[in-house]
């Protein structure tokens, strides 16, 4: 009997159940799908970097390593493998703006690669190795034959294999590519016995200027190690500052961050509305209970019966909640979803974090409690006590009639402050809603306008040139100058330095053409003086302005000192910005990394130093491939928002109407037209509306700032918010408010005058 009572029960609310477990829908599932996303992220990065022993340092050293150097880091106590590497950008013979990052391993048991179709690796093999994403991208295939242009000479092969490496699974050319673009960049791999072939056993050498090693050493004692072996300082990165595993697990801290944020809003706002809304449905069900109790039931089983509702909502929720979750993750995380963009490796499982469960078993439990816990406060007393109908408790006089003002305000404004205060719980869940949903709305729209307004300041105040030259890593610097003169431009030289023991970037800038430029906190350009260093913001805590830094190049023994002048916004890396001029006088040695023209790429004639070219218009596509990924979560957001802003108001406000069935009954007996009734019941709506649009700016502008410093530290990104931001969400939520206030506002067509008049006799 009582079974057939729960599903007459819940038809009989139907629309309180139904915005109940839509509402857990979309909390459990934008948290799940949320966490699931960085879970999937570790779980494969994680797995494909150990399927393909991803290195754990690497060391450079512009002079190059030789056997016996390999040798002695190898025989270090800690290191597991070592191998000399060679990683290069080359130009593709026969295609405009083509290139590929060429590398060697010459042992195979470091940095290696999984093949996905083709033969497989050989280290006396003559082939190349090539990245299957670029290969599609380009229309190549295995057998087809690819000729790059190496310092001077060509290598010529056919491609052997299509393959995906785990040190090129971010795939860019350099720091100022942030996505992936396979039309015009890959990598391939060939064997250390076709390079030995191209370049003559006696070159490679100062070819091999990169080792990487797979160590569970700390980075310091490798250095120490690495200087008594070999008698001088290298250069030592743990995989931590390599971009590929830097970037992929910064998106998994990024999601981490997210996941802790809005996705629990989101889980919050469901749970608080569940716990007005069952107290209520209780309350209304008083007379039922009564009944229930008068025919013998105990209490013990009108409470489990009753406790079930919660139960049944919490599964329900939560199992749809799982299916909705491991949608929103397969959006983001899958090769063909946002993130297929981004990441290059073959497996693309969804992983679930471990601590789900609990707050999946938890959701569930705490639904089932709020249900005991409303249910329970009605089973007090006789049966006769239970079967007396629920009353409005009796109206105080309120605080704000002691003023004069009070008789002057409309009987329409009086009568909505007083059902406020006497509905406090109610009035706080609807507001709640309204600034949950201001806030996932401006962070969502704010973070893509803070992501556009650094592309724009990237494109139009940073970045004026047309192409931008990559030079060889040993092009001698006068040959280099020269080079610079002949095509007009600026150049930029980045050198790894020891920074009171971390290591950074030194940026050697010589920019007289303004085609490559450095801005401050205040995203304003900086005209760089000659008499100092600048630092970049995420470094501002290594000294102030006025103070001198000492630091040291790696490869070097030399150690410099500078006056901090000030700081500067740095796009990508961090770094310490100084000019050419200082760094002669310093007497700091440097090469000339690249070099920024307004010359096409086809206008710029081959030349021995140049190891490839990339077009500013090329870069900036990769960054609105960033763009796009934003926009499909910023989607995502938005539609979850504006669900959950009509769930949660429709559900409060058809509660507030069946609470208030008998003054509205009263009011039309009175001779109020259904219109006024309707006004007053909407006029509610926009005024907490009002009120959470003003709480919930803030709010919103607060939750954006700090997911900026948290989400998108490594870009130095500022704040910035469009009026558009601002319209759409105040307009999108206004809407929600009056869509909702219409629609509860036409129940008022249907009210039985009679039934809500006597049920209080």
């Amino acid at each position: 009997m009582l079974i057939r009572k729960l599903f007459r029960t819940a038809w009989s609310y139907k629309a309180q159940f139904i915005s109940m477990i839509i509402m857990i829908t979309l909390g459990m599932g934008m948290f799940l799908g949320f966490n699931m996303e960085w879970k999937t992220i570790e779980v494969d990065t994680g797995k494909f970097f150990k399927d393909t022993n991803y290195a754990d340092f690497r060391l450079y050293s512009e002079k190059g390593f030789t056997k016996d150097d390999i040798e002695k880091i190898s025989a270090i106590d800690g290191v597991d493998a070592a191998t000399r590497y060679l990683s290069v950008n080359l130009d593709i013979k026969g295609e405009k703006n083509k290139s590929l990052a060429l590398d060697v391993s010459e042992d195979f048991n470091v940095s290696t690669f999984v093949v996905m179709r083709g033969a497989a690796y050989d280290e006396n093999g003559d082939g190349f190795w090539l990245s299957d994403k670029f290969a599609a991208a380009n229309g190549y295939d295995i057998g087809d034959t690819l000729t790059l242009n190496f310092q001077g000479t060509e290598i010529t092969g056919e491609i052997a294999g299509l393959i995906k490496s785990g040190e090129h699974m971010i795939c860019v050319a350099d720091k100022n590519q942030m996505m992936p673009d396979y039309n015009t960049y890959g990598y391939a791999y060939i064997s250390p016995e076709k390079l030995k072939n191209t370049v003559g056993e006696a070159a490679l050498d100062k070819t091999y200027a990169q080792i990487n090693l797979l160590s569970g050493l700390s980075k310091e004692k490798l250095e120490d190690s690495v200087k008594k072996s070999l008698g001088r300082t290298i250069m030592v990165t743990p995989k931590d500052d390599h971009v590929v595993y830097k970037e992929s697990t910064g998106e998994a801290t990024e999601g981490k961050t997210m996941g802790s944020v809005l996705p629990v809003l989101f889980l919050a706002i469901a749970i608080l509305t569940m716990v007005t809304t069952m107290h209520r449905i209780a309350t209304k069900e008083k007379t039922q209970i009564g009944t229930l109790k008068a025919l013998g039931f105990k209490n013990r089983k009108i409470l489990r019966h009753y406790t079930s509702y919660g139960l049944f909502i919490g599964l329900v929720g939560t199992a749809l909640g799982m299916a909705l979750g491991l949608g929103v993750c397969k959006a983001i995380m899958s090769e063909g979803g946002m993130m297929g963009t981004y990441f290059d490796m073959p497996d693309w499982s969804a992983a679930i974090p471990a601590f789900c469960y609990p707050v999946m078993a938890a959701t569930v439990g705490l639904l089932t409690l709020i249900s005991y816990l409303s249910v329970r406060r009605q089973l007090k007393g006789t049966a006769a006590d239970a079967l007396r109908p629920y009353s409005p408790k009796k109206m105080r006089r309120i605080f704000f009639e002691r003023f004069r003002f009070w008789d002057k305000l409309r009987f329409g404004t009086k009568w909505n402050i007083r059902d406020l205060s006497r509905h406090k719980s109610r009035s706080a869940m609807t507001l709640f809603g309204v600034v949950g949903c201001m806030v996932l709305m401006v962070g969502g729209l704010g973070m893509r306008d803070t992501m556009s307004g650094f592309l724009d300041l990237l494109e139009n105040d940073i970045s004026n040139y047309t192409t931008k030259v990559n030079l060889i890593d040993n092009a001698d610097i006068q040959k280099s100058k020269v080079l610079c003169a002949e095509l007009d431009g600026d150049w930029e030289s980045l050198t790894g330095i020891s920074l009171d023991g971390d290591t950074v970037t030194l940026d050697i800038i010589h920019n007289p053409n303004s085609l490559l430029n450095v801005i401050d906190e205040d995203n304003d350009r900086i005209r760089l003086s000659d008499e100092g260093v600048y630092l970049c913001l995420r470094l501002k805590d290594k000294a102030n302005i006025g103070d001198e830094i000492e630091f040291s190049p790696y490869g070097f023994k030399d150690t410099f000192k500078a006056k901090v002048l000030g700081y500067n916004r740095s796009v990508m890396t961090e770094s310490v910005t100084m000019t050419d001029a200082l760094a002669d006088r310093l007497g700091v040695d440097y090469r000339i990394s690249s070099v920024y023209t307004d010359k096409k790429s086809s206008e710029i004639p081959a030349n021995d130093l140049i190891s490839g070219k990339q077009d500013k218009a090329q870069l900036m596509d990769t960054f609105n491939s960033f763009v796009s990924i934003m926009d499909g979560m910023v989607i995502i957001l938005v539609i979850a928002a504006a669900v959950l802003g009509i769930v949660v108001l429709y559900n409060l406000g058809v509660m507030s109407y069946v609470e208030r069935s008998r003054e509205l009954a009263t009011l039309k007996v009175l001779g109020f037209r259904n219109r006024a009734v309707g006004r007053l019941l909407i006029s509610q709506n926009v005024w907490l509306t009002f009120i959470g649009v003003i709480i919930g700016l803030p709010a919103g502008i607060g939750v954006l700032q700090w997911m900026i410093v948290s989400l998108a530290g490594e870009y130095e990104m500022k704040l910035m918010l469009g009026p558009l931001t601002f319209i759409v969400s105040v307009l999108l939520t206004f809407g929600v408010s009056l869509l909702v206030g219409l629609m509860v506002a036409k129940k008022n067509k249907k009210i039985d005058m009679v039934e809500a008049l006597k049920g209080a006799e």
